[in-house]
């Protein structure tokens, strides 16, 4: 289903701080439907493998230790062009160039703790979800 699916996770930061069900409704509110949810806690294997692109750079570590610092919240999001929808209202990863009333203008703490993932691409939606996700967990 190229085109209509996006992957996200609300990061430990977002978690913690409470604001799962104030971001949660933000994707309803723009229309998306979540078609596969789950609250989880990666461990710090899991979590390279998941950022393995980035294993090469400086932030590899912190990153890691980041993402398995406490639960996160991993989605399936539905939704006509899901990937750039869903990174309009994402906003930009430094929080302070963020649009005002996006995910992370009202909820990341600073560019490393950003509350929340989206996936790039249509193919990396695809995989992301797939990381996570049986296909029988999926409900398309």
């Amino acid at each position: 289903m190229t085109g209509n699916i996006t992957f996200t996770m609300i990061k430990p930061d977002a978690v913690a701080a409470g604001h799962t069900g104030a971001i949660l409704a933000q994707i309803n509110k723009a229309g998306f439907e979540i078609i596969a949810m789950k609250y989880t806690k990666l461990s710090p294997e899991k979590a390279g493998e998941f950022y393995a692109i980035h294993k090469e750079r400086g932030f590899f570590g912190e990153l890691v230790d980041f993402m398995s610092s406490g639960p996160i919240v991993a989605a399936v999001l539905r939704k006509d062009n899901a990937v750039e929808d869903f990174r309009l209202l994402i906003g930009a990863t430094d929080p302070s160039k963020a649009a005002p009333g996006t995910i992370r203008a009202l909820f990341a703490k600073n560019i490393g703790e950003n509350a929340i993932h989206g996936s790039d691409s249509d193919e990396n939606a695809a995989i992301e979800a797939s990381f996570h996700f049986a296909q029988t967990e999926i409900f398309r």
